[in-house]
This record gives structure tokens, C-alpha cells and sequence, in this order.
């Protein structure tokens, strides 16, 4: 049930692999009847050296090379693996699950039977063994007139840690720096290909060559980025598979940011700035006001940039400058109290940076009292000052609006007896009111004591403190005016109503000696009426209208009457002028009548019938028509 096979590894000369041994048990006791231990797969590789194989029907074993000929019906590639538990057995193709049709089949013993191939069935085939222990993969090459053969893949790998990578030709890498890159071509043909390796298009010095077709890239660095191109090539042809080189460099912090330094000059004084930073920064702003947060990060590719507020995405009005390198908020709040990260992202790696904004709040104060209301005597009180203060500065009032105010209680000050000093009453009312009186006070030396008595005092000593006040002064010394009216004047101005008119004098200013001053001196008094209604007999007037007079057509739309219109005098009947009348509005003295079609008939002009207000009118005879019926 299990013959023994010798220990080998890798394939023929003629398929270069860098495949991980098969290890194989090296003996299996059956007459004892021992149990077998559990054990990985195993495939079983049968070597022999380079050939074609090319009968009608080739039946082969992993590890050759089979060359299709123009005759070849069937080829039948067998597949043995020994394990514990059984190993399942699958077949891919370039990388890829075989889709199994009446062409491809898959026989009782997992062997692979390809009937009929044509050029389409060229490729790698793989044998994959598995069990729960783990898995072995041995490849065969399928090749047409012997052409050469890579086997490639597809696949994008990205390492960030290993020291060293083992990738297959065909696949992309994306790496860190310092690490070593092998890359695998698997060639297969007969006779055997030969390998040259190129760089962007240009051939690699064989220094960099390893045997079996492999290349390695030692220490990797930014300067070996590029396209790895394997060549294999022999008499019948050649074929070039490549692998994408990508080296990742991880986000890392930068000292400065310069497009933050460009933002912040254009950016008013309100504005503030800070560089967030893997340790974690911080800046101290006041509400209101605009701040800038840079990340400064570098890496390849350039990393992304997310911006978060206390570990979550940001919620807040924000803007993203210099391609989200650098956080705007404006209109600072005081609830601003988490803290500000940038995490930069590309296939490398990661890199958090932090800041947190301590946010200046406006303060009540009361450290400070206003000056004494009094310097003396028994009402001295101070307020405490009440300051809005943002980082021990005063600000305007209104920062603290929105803050509750603290109680204000006054403090005594100065309660002592006052230095004796002149007191005076009120003036009296001046003896006259115009053209020049006296009023009089009362001029005292008194003392306040603390306790709020008035004591007298000699006049002497208040003296030595001030020039004793004047007891009388002048007052009134404006000259004496009044307003003087003229005779009204004839009741003969523009009629307003029946026999009604309007009459006027003039007014003035004046003293009482007669002598004319400005209206201006007499504004204080009340003004004397300068109009006045009065009644006269020229404006007994009426509108006075005589009869219609006869309709210019007795039909149609030009038919008009007139009549007269007069102003009148009541007594007389005789016309006076119109202006007398002015109150009453004028009546018409034309108007349009006989306003209805004309009835239908027939007149006769050029020999051509005309109907006057009919379907067929002439514009020339409808005028004739004005005068009588048609």
C-alpha cells in the first residue's frame, strides 16, 4: 500500500523550483501491524533527466517536462502522496483551480488525463495535497514544439516585517527597506531555456543571479524600485514574464510643515497654529477664534490622512487644507476639551499624531473696586470693578455675557468728618423777567461729620479752604419783547367757500420801546393768528350751465354735444371770473352721445354697394354717415 520512494526534492534540470522538501518516512512497518503515526503530505517525485516525451499517449509523473507533439492524443499526469490522514488531492493550473470537462478529467487514482491538447493546454499543472497536518504542492511543465515555458503568477504581495521575501515571477511586491527580495523563475523547455534577467528594460550584470533562475535583491532600497523582467530562451523561441518592485516606505513624523507656515500668513491675527506630533502636542486658544493643526508626515506611496476628534471622526465645521495635511476650525468653542489626531495610512504601515487644544475661557472678576463716591461724611461706598478676563487680560465686557455675574456688595469708604466748607441754597427767582433782575441764596460755613450732622462753622474757616461764594448775582437780562399785529387787511382774497374768503395782516416782533428784533426773541411767546375766514359778497358765485346742444350723429361712435359753463355772481347773474368758482369743481361743458350702431342700409359709390354698419363698410362713406341716417 505504500512503497518506498527515496528521498528527493525540487524538479528536473529542465523545471528550476526553489519548492520546500517532501520529507518522507523512511521505512513503514506493515507485518507488525503498528500504527502508522499522523504525518503531513507528501508527494512523490520521480526525477529523470530532461526529455521529450511525445508518443500518442504520454504518461508522465510529476517532476518532468512534457512537450506536445502535433500526434499527441492523451496525456495522463500522475500524482502520488502519501500523508496521515489521506491526503485530498486537487490539480490547478497557472495558479489557478482546474475546471474539469470531457477534455479535462480526473481519474479514480487523482491522476490528471488532458485528451486531445492543443496550444490552449500549455501551462504549469500543479498537484496540491492536503490533509489537516498541512499541504504539499509539486508542479509539471506542459510545453508545445519545446517551446520555453515560466511558470508566473498573479499575485500582489506586501510585506511590512519579514526580513526577507520569495516571490514568483509575475507577481507584484511591495516591500519595506532592508529587506532581501528573492524573486522565482520557474523555466521549463526542451532543450533547456536559458535566463537573462533585466531591469526596466536593461539587462542585469550576473552578479545579481542565483542559480535554479533565481534573483535576488539584497537590501532593499528606494533606488531598486522598478520592472523585474525574467527572459528564458532556446532554439525553438522565448518568452519574458515580470514582477513590479515597489518599495513602501512607512509614514514617519516631519520636523516642520511648510505649507502650514504658507496657510498661516494668510490667515488673520485670530489664527493659531500647531504642529500635532506622535508624543502629542498642545496650544492655548481663546473661544472665537480660528486654529490650524498640521500633520506632518512623510512615506511612499504618500500616506492618507484621517482626521480624528477624541478617537472618532471629525463632527464638528472643519476645513482639510494642503490635501488634508492641515485641520482649519474655526469659531473656537469652549466645549473644544478632546484631543485632535491625524493617523496616517499607506501599505506600509501607520502613524498616529496627536494635540489637544486648551481652550482660554472668559472669567468674571472682581479683584478690583471703583473709586469712593464720597471723600468724606457718612454715604462713602465702593463697588467692586466687575472685569469679563481671558488669561488674567480684560477683555470687553460682552465675552461674558453668557456667564452668570457674581453678587455685588458695596464696601464703606471714607466715613470721616469733612474739612468745613460753603454751603449755598438755591438762587430765588429773579425780581424780574426781562430786561434785568436780582436773585439772591443764602451763603453758609458748615462742617459734615461722619455721621451725616451739619455742624456751622465760622466763616474764617472755611476761608482758608475757598473764596466764599456771591450771594446775588444778575439774571434776566434779556431786553422785554412781545409780538405786535397789524390791522387785518381786505377780505378779498381767493374765494374758499359760498361768500367766504381769507384775509391777512402782519406780525412782529418787538420791544416794548418799538423797536423791531428777531422773531427768534419772541419764540417763547405764543404767535398771534397773521390769516383769518371773512366774509364778502365777491364770493357769493355759483357755476352757472346752459343747455346741451343738439348731437352732432344720431348714431355711431363720433356723436358729441357741447354747452356753456360760467362762474356767476348770485345777486347779479352777471360772469365774473372763473377763479371766484375755484372751489366748487368745474362742470363739463362737452360730452359724447348717441353712442349705438346705426341701423343697416345700402348706398351706392362707384357702383360698388357699401353697407354702413353692416358686414361690409367703407371707411370713406362711414364718415359721410355721421351726418343722418344712411
Amino acid at each position: 500500500e505504500y512503497p518506498l520512494h527515496r528521498h528527493v526534492s525540487g524538479f528536473t534540470s529542465s523545471l528550476r523550483t526553489s519548492s520546500a522538501e517532501a520529507f518522507l518516512p523512511t521505512s513503514v512497518d506493515l507485518t507488525n501491524g503498528l500504527h502508522r503515526p499522523h504525518q503531513k503530505p507528501a508527494i512523490l517525485r520521480k526525477i529523470s533527466a530532461a526529455q521529450q516525451l511525445s508518443a500518442s499517449e504520454v504518461i508522465t509523473h510529476l517532476g518532468q517536462t512534457v512537450v506536445l507533439a502535433s500526434g499527441t492524443l492523451s496525456v495522463l499526469l500522475h500524482c502520488e502522496a502519501v500523508g496521515n490522514p489521506k491526503p485530498t488531492i486537487s490539480w490547478a493550473k497557472n495558479g489557478e483551480e482546474v475546471k474539469y470537462n470531457d477534455r479535462m478529467l480526473l481519474q479514480p487514482d487523482d491522476s490528471l488525463q488532458i485528451l486531445a491538447p492543443v496550444e490552449a493546454d500549455v501551462g504549469f499543472y500543479a498537484c496540491n495535497a492536503s490533509n489537516a497536518l498541512g499541504s504539499d504542492s509539486v508542479s509539471i511543465a506542459v510545453t508545445l514544439a519545446g517551446k520555453p515555458l515560466i511558470k508566473a503568477s498573479r499575485v500582489s504581495v506586501i510585506n511590512t516585517k519579514l526580513p526577507a521575501v520569495i516571490v514568483e515571477i509575475g507577481s507584484t511586491v511591495k516591500t519595506v527597506q532592508r529587506v532581501n527580495v528573492t524573486i522565482s523563475c520557474q523555466v521549463a523547455g526542451v532543450p533547456e531555456a536559458e535566463i537573462t534577467w533585466f531591469k526596466n528594460k536593461v539587462k542585469l550584470a550576473s552578479a545579481h543571479h542565483l542559480r535554479d533562475g533565481l534573483l535576488l535583491i539584497a537590501n532593499v532600497s528606494l533606488s531598486d524600485q522598478g520592472l523585474y523582467t525574467c527572459k528564458a530562451a532556446n532554439v525553438h523561441g522565448e518568452v519574458t514574464e515580470s514582477s513590479q518592485l515597489l518599495v513602501l516606505e512607512p509614514p514617519r513624523p516631519l520636523p516642520y510643515l511648510e505649507d502650514l507656515t504658507t496657510v498661516l500668513s494668510s490667515a488673520g491675527t485670530s489664527t493659531h497654529s500647531v504642529l500635532a506630533s506622535p508624543s502629542g502636542t498642545k496650544m492655548t486658544i481663546s473661544p472665537g477664534s480660528s486654529a490650524l493643526i498640521g500633520c506632518a508626515v512623510d512615506g511612499h506611496p504618500t500616506p492618507n490622512i484621517t482626521w480624528l476628534y477624541s478617537g472618532k471622526p471629525l463632527n464638528l465645521q472643519h476645513h482639510l487644507l494642503a490635501a488634508g495635511r492641515i485641520l482649519q476650525i474655526l469659531n473656537v468653542s469652549g466645549a473644544l476639551h478632546g484631543e485632535f489626531s491625524c493617523l496616517a495610512q499607506n501599505e506600509a504601515g501607520s502613524l498616529t499624531q496627536k494635540t489637544s487644544l486648551a481652550i482660554q475661557e472668559y472669567q468674571w472678576s472682581v479683584d478690583k473696586l471703583m473709586a469712593c463716591s464720597a471723600s468724606c461724611g457718612p454715604k462713602g461706598v465702593q463697588l467692586p470693578q466687575l472685569r469679563c478676563l481671558l488669561d488674567g487680560a480684560e477683555v470687553n465686557i460682552s465675552h461674558c455675557k453668557e456667564k452668570p455675574k457674581p453678587a455685588l456688595q458695596p464696601i464703606a469708604c471714607n466715613r470721616r468728618d469733612c474739612p468745613s466748607r460753603w454751603m449755598v441754597t438755591s438762587w430765588s427767582p429773579c425780581t424780574r423777567s426781562c430786561g434785568g433782575g436780582i436773585q439772591t441764596r443764602r451763603v453758609t460755613c458748615q462742617r459734615l461729620t461722619a455721621k451725616g450732622s451739619s455742624v456751622p462753622a465760622s466763616n474764617e474757616a472755611c476761608a482758608h479752604v475757598s473764596k466764599r461764594p456771591v450771594d446775588t448775582q444778575n439774571c434776566n437780562r434779556q431786553p422785554c419783547v412781545e409780538w405786535v399785529a397789524s390791522s387785518w387787511g381786505q377780505c378779498n382774497g381767493p374765494c374758499i367757500g359760498p361768500r367766504l374768503a381769507v384775509q391777512h395782516r402782519q406780525i412782529l416782533c418787538q420791544t416794548r420801546d418799538g423797536t423791531s428784533v428777531s422773531s427768534d426773541q419772541c419764540s417763547a411767546l405764543p404767535r398771534p393768528l397773521s390769516t383769518q375766514n371773512c366774509w364778502t359778497d365777491i364770493c357769493s358765485v355759483h357755476w352757472r350751465v346752459s343747455l346741451w346742444t343738439v348731437c352732432t350723429a344720431t348714431c355711431g361712435n363720433y356723436g358729441f354735444q357741447s354747452r356753456r359753463v360760467d362762474c356767476v355772481h348770485l345777486r347779479t347773474n352777471k360772469p365774473v371770473l372763473e377763479r371766484h368758482c375755484s372751489w366748487r369743481p368745474r362742470p363739463a361743458n362737452w360730452q359724447r352721445c348717441n353712442i349705438t350702431p346705426c341701423e343697416n342700409g345700402t348706398l351706392l359709390e362707384g357702383g360698388e354697394a357699401v353697407w354702413c354698419g353692416g358686414r361690409k363698410e367703407g371707411r370713406t362713406i362711414c364718415q359721410k354717415c355721421r351726418i343722418g341716417p344712411c
